[in-house]
């Protein structure tokens, strides 16, 4: 034996066998350990060692099919949003704008006036600018208190992008009331007003009582007699009757005197009972005295139930 023999190496002979290798991974080398299998259902796969493609047909549908739907959502919400958007826009009314609805009216209106007190309702009421959200018989009435010759409002349609067209129904005179130089006016409802835009003739009331003061306390019972007057001219012409002059007896404001176009009869009726009521007594006393041929000198149904006669 050789005493300068070469040692051999102490190192494991399957660290050898491994350490020693160079060659590229081949397709047995799939299934060592820490390595991906063939088959996986992982769409993005980012190790070296890994085969693109490996997902079958199916995997790969299925995956593609739930990317639709995520996009297919995500354009619904967008949608949704953008319709929302456009429907809150198309109805809001930032502008308001005043036409008539009347085209009989004799005179322009002051439409700067009529926008402004919109506008003031619609300050107040924020959600209302918003049309489906929007309460007419509310914003009436309160146009209505702040300008009493208004009748109705109406929002009638969107002009532009947060401009709206309001229509106004003015009121309409049935009789007229002059005191201290100042015309008043009232309409079929007995509501009372001074601005009149119409140029229809009207039953004026003659004040023979000599006590109105349009100031004070008496300017309120003004108001409540022209508002009886009112009715009485409006329920007397439903009936068939034409109220041709009105007037106040001496010394009260509380009984009125009417004079009917059809058989020239003088009424006296009083405000403290309904109006409905005493032109309803009136109607059947003047159809009695019609079919029998008899003219009155006139006629109170100031009595309920009575329809005195001279």
């Amino acid at each position: 034996m050789s005493l300068f023999a070469k040692k051999q190496s102490d190192a494991p002979r399957r660290r050898s066998v491994d350490g020693g290798s160079n060659k590229s991974d081949t397709s047995s080398d799939i299934f060592k350990r820490n390595r991906t299998l063939t088959g996986t259902t992982s769409n993005r796969l980012d190790s070296t060692n890994t085969r693109t493609g490996l997902e079958s047909p199916r995997t790969h549908a299925h995956y593609l099919s739930i990317q639709r739907r995520k996009i297919s959502s995500i354009l619904l919400i967008v949608f949704i949003a953008l319709t929302l958007v456009w429907l809150l826009v198309s109805n809001l009314t930032a502008t308001v704008v005043v036409s008539v609805s009347d085209t009989t009216m004799s005179k322009p209106i002051n439409n700067t006036t009529y926008e402004k007190i919109i506008q003031d309702y619609l300050d107040m009421n924020p959600l209302s600018r918003l049309s489906f959200v929007l309460d007419q018989p509310a914003m009436s009435a309160y146009v209505s208190s702040k300008l009493p010759e208004v009748l109705s409002v109406t929002q009638r349609n969107m002009l532009s992008i947060g401009r709206s067209n309001f229509a106004i129904t003015m009121r309409t005179p049935v009789a007229g009331w002059q005191i201290n130089g100042k015309q008043y006016y009232v309409d079929s409802k007995g509501i009372p007003f001074e601005q009149n835009y119409f140029s229809t003739s009207v039953v004026q009331i003659i004040d023979n009582s000599g006590v109105v003061n349009p100031t004070g306390t008496t300017a309120i019972a003004s108001n409540r007699f022209l508002s009886f007057v009112g009715r009485v001219v409006y329920l007397s012409k439903a009936s068939g009757f034409t109220v041709i002059s009105a007037a106040l007896p001496e010394n009260t404001t509380r009984e009125l005197e009417i004079r009917l176009k059809e058989g020239n009869y003088l009424v006296k009726l009083s405000i403290d009972r309904p109006a409905g009521e005493q032109v309803e007594d009136m109607v059947g006393a003047v159809r009695y005295f019609v079919n029998h041929n008899q003219t009155p000198q006139y006629i109170d149904v100031r009595v309920s139930g009575k329809a005195i006669y001279r």
